[in-house]
């Protein structure tokens, strides 16, 4: 009997593992000629160290993430940062607006800025085709 926990044991971390890996993230279908921009600021804008980041959506609504709802999705800051892998849950650093709002103010130090806005549904997950922006570049001083 002790032979078989232990064996049930060591094989049990290998399930999970497999378990793990066949998961697969759905992607929601983006709605044809969605698009995210931003409202303000604008490319090459010079702002203070406190500003007002506005976001818009085209062709597609702003629902908080947990709606399950067609064409609606919610939005994701990305502040110096690469886009995240297309077809997982995005984490980290993004700043994530989950309640669905669409606008936030931001505080940066002084210097160059990259901004980007990218769409996730209601697992966070971008949507296929992704809806990002073009990324903008802002000067902040003081």
């Amino acid at each position: 009997m002790k032979q078989l926990i232990c064996a049930v044991l060591l094989a049990a971390p290998l399930s999970l593992a497999a378990a793990e890996a066949a998961v697969e993230v759905t992607r929601t279908p983006a709605p044809e000629g969605a698009e995210v921009y931003f409202i303000e600021p604008t490319d090459g804008a010079t702002v203070p160290t406190t500003f007002t980041v506005k976001f818009g959506l085209r062709n597609m609504g702003v629902a908080p993430a947990g709606t399950d709802k067609a064409a609606t999705g919610h939005h994701h800051l990305l502040i110096d940062q690469e886009l995240p892998p297309l077809d997982q849950p995005m984490g980290g650093d993004i700043m994530h607006f989950g309640g669905g709002q669409t606008e936030t103010e931001v505080t940066l130090e002084p210097g160059e800025h990259d901004l980007r806005l990218i769409v996730g549904d209601k697992n966070h997950v971008p949507h296929e085709p992704p809806v990002y922006s073009e990324q903008i570049t802002v000067t902040v001083v003081e």
